[in-house]
């Protein structure tokens, strides 16, 4: 079984270094490259004041914040739900800095993310498969045909689930149907993607019988003597 765990967190500001902390982790699951429907989403008290810059990005005031639980109190459930998974991030040493911050400050025997996870940095990765482009969060949704409107503010969990729907189309095999809307301002009118349901029933297996067997068999060695190669045999 295939685990993934996509992440995102809000912070109170830029740099972990001078002080800021995490208020908002979300994560949503995937097994086999399937949303599975689980999710780990909490809002943190930073024990400390949030930047004005970044409650313009968020919008998570200080006061939202006051009841909130701290990370010592959320810690070991995160590090349980993220344990032997492979992290999606985009920006990963964003993220990835402020969460072994958090470690450190609670207990320096936590040791790193990368002791529970491996990591994947989608920003990485769109850099190499479109170079010279814009590969924000927004730019990708543009690109891949995801509706991003309801996104007015950045929210990790709701970023989380759009970056999921990002990785899947991204790595999926079947980009080069996508990628024909640029960031001049082309539009995709028809590529819409639709979440499958965790439960859905599987697809049935129809088995071809043996005259049908026969008739693909005799088409393979007629397209093999016209071409003198059939790549399906």
């Amino acid at each position: 079984m295939s685990r993934q765990v996509v992440l995102d967190t809000e912070t109170t500001g830029l740099n972990p270094q001078e002080g800021h902390r995490i208020i908002e982790i979300g994560c949503v699951e995937l097994v086999n490259r399937r949303l599975t429907g689980r999710h780990f989403h909490v809002y943190i008290n930073p024990q400390r004041v949030i930047d004005s810059g970044a409650i313009e990005v968020h919008g998570i005031t200080n006061e939202f914040l006051t009841d909130k639980p701290l990370f010592t109190d959320i810690a070991d459930d995160f590090i349980q739900f993220i344990k032997e998974s492979e992290l999606i991030i985009h920006n990963a040493p964003f993220d990835v800095g402020f969460i072994n911050h958090e470690f450190a400050l609670l207990d320096k025997t936590l040791g790193t993310v990368n002791q529970y996870s491996e990591v994947f940095d989608t920003l990485t990765f769109a850099r190499k498969k479109h170079p010279g482009q814009r590969n924000s969060l927004d730019a990708l949704c543009k690109r891949y045909g995801i509706d991003n409107s309801h996104r007015e503010l950045h929210g990790a969990l709701l970023d989380a689930e759009i970056l999921a729907e990002v990785y899947l189309l991204m790595t999926g095999g079947q980009s080069s149907l996508l990628e024909e809307a640029t960031d001049s301002g082309q539009e995709q009118t028809n590529l819409q993607v639709k979440r499958v349901l965790a439960d859905r029933k599987p697809l049935a297996i129809i088995y071809c019988n043996e005259d049908e067997l026969q008739q693909h068999q005799a088409r393979l060695a007629a397209i093999e003597k016209a071409s003198g190669n059939c790549l399906w045999k």
